[in-house]
Formats: C-alpha cells, structure tokens, sequence
C-alpha cells in the first residue's frame, strides 16, 4: 500500500477528531519511526506520552506474549496474579495505599472525581460537590473531564455541561478567592502542559496540600501526562513533598496498551465501595514482574 491509498482509505472511513500531518507511520523500533516507504522519524512525542519504552521494546513484546497465552481478559468478578503484584508495586513506590485500575486517561479523573464526591457525600452529606481546577489545565475529553478543564475553549458544543466545578489561577490566593462551603477538592496538574510546560511553584502546592488538610478538602493530582517515570520520579508529586489524596495515571503505565486508574492514600482507599464504581478493565495483561524491570533506573 502507498501513502496516497492509505491516505485515501483514511479519508473515506476515519473520523477526522484529529487533524494529520502528512506522514504515514508503519512501524517502529525504540524512539524510530518508519513510514510505508521506509523514510525514518524520531518520535519525539512518544505517542503523545505512552510508549514510556519506545517501539518494539523486547522485555514489553514478551510480557504481552506470554500473558495473552494464559488470559487476555477476565472480569473483575475474579481475583488475578498480574493486578494484584501491579497494585502492590504501585503502592509501596509511591506510598499510597490502594489502587482502582481502569482503560484510561480520562476515566482514571472521572473515577477521582468521583471518589471526592462520595468521600464529602458520605461524611458531611448533600451540598458539598464543587470541585475547583485551575485555568489552563486540560483533564480529558469525556463531558465531566472536559467540565473540569480550565479553558473554555474546550467549553463549546457540547452543552449542557456538568455544574460542580470552578476554575482559579495557579497561586493559593486565587483558589482561595474561588472556596466556600460547597467545596469538597482541588484538582491540579502539577505540571500543566497544554500548550506549554506550566509547572507550579512548589511552596504554593504545599501551602495547598495544608489548606486542603486543614478544610478537609481532598487534593487530587492528575499525574495522566506526569507519572511513571516522565519527570525523573515515578510520579510529579514525589519531587513536591506531598501526599496527595488520590492521584490518577495511565498514558505510560502500560506502554501503549489501554491501562489507567487511580492511587488512593489511607483515608480514601474504602470510599469505592461495590456496585458504587467499576471498569471493563483488561488487567491481566501487564504482569508486573516483567513490565517493571524495564522501567527501574
């Protein structure tokens, strides 16, 4: 197949939600990408975050092999060797205390957001939902992760949008500007990275994570862009000197293969209760005794 039958093909039956360069890709080995016509890239992109081991990585090739032979799905119904060792690696590296696995991005925050919720639900009641985000921060592409997005450039279209949250500029006066008694969290992007690198002044964050303390607010760090391992650290927060309530991730977890979820600390880790939340989670495919090696400096 040439590029321009591909492209052609493309063009007929593909929803253009993204707008393409002028490249085809075929295949790829580490951080090189080869087009139909053997032309070579540097994928500096890393597929937008997830190939945190690059193309082709053998130690990735052979984790998948050997677990597809022995299960490629099963339910949640049933307890598994490979989420149950992942969870455990998880949590003693970032010292939190459970974890929710789910298929992505943006339902690793719609579950945060969720377990906010349900945490001032279940001690204070009714009233007390809001969630504030900053300006400039990007979250995800489903109606409440978009909701929480704060840009309203991405706030178009798709009326009518979900209430319960509230946008502040990244600086602790700003949020407090944005608090009353409704507020049940504060959701941050440690390092926002919609059109740029935004990090947060560290000092701000952890005046942030005492006022949360101290107004019984959870702090929630989406770490989607951020963890495992892309700023030095396995997650963002570990350089701040915090300890988030919960803290979502996917993007690199799994290498390019759909993972996500979230890292709850002691006080969180029972909210979720079931039937109160789930996911079609294909767990059994990353047994950590092979993946994690790979990613250990």
């Amino acid at each position: 197949m040439t590029f321009e039958e591909l492209k052609a093909i493309d063009e007929t039956y593909v929803m253009h939600t993204y707008g393409r360069f002028p490249v085809d890709i075929d295949h790829g080995n580490g951080a090189t990408l080869y087009s139909l016509s053997g032309r070579k890239y540097i994928d500096f992109t890393s597929g937008i975050g997830v190939n945190s081991l690059g193309y082709g990585n053998p130690k990735w090739i052979s984790a998948i092999t050997a677990q597809i032979e022995k299960l490629g799905h099963i339910s949640n119904l049933f307890y598994t060797q490979p989420g149950a060792l992942l969870a455990k690696e998880l949590c003693s590296r970032s010292g939190m205390s459970k974890v929710f696995f789910g298929n992505s991005g943006a339902e690793s925050n719609e579950a945060m957001i969720k377990v906010a919720r349900k945490y001032s639900f279940d001690k204070y009641g009714q009233g007390r939902s809001t969630i504030l985000t900053l300006n400039r921060s990007f979250h995800g592409r489903t109606i409440t992760t978009l909701t929480a997005t704060g840009q309203e450039s991405y706030h178009n279209y798709f009326f009518p949008f979900n209430d319960g949250f509230r946008y502040a500029d990244p600086t602790l006066e700003s949020i407090q500007s944005q608090a009353s008694d409704d507020v049940c969290a504060v959701m941050v992007e440690l390092i926002q990275g919609e059109g740029g690198l935004r990090p947060l002044d560290q000092t701000m964050v952890q005046h942030l994570a005492a006022l949360c303390q101290e107004k019984d607010w959870l702090l929630l760090v989406d770490e989607v862009q951020t963890g495992i391992g892309r700023t030095g650290s396995l997650f963002a927060f570990q350089q701040f000197g915090i300890q988030p309530d919960v803290v979502s991730f996917a993007k690199g977890i799994a290498g390019g293969l759909p993972l996500g979820g979230i890292l709850t600390n002691e006080t969180c880790s029972s909210v979720l209760t079931p039937g109160t939340h789930g996911s079609t989670l294909v767990q059994t495919l990353f047994p950590p005794q092979r993946l994690w090696p790979c990613w250990k400096p």
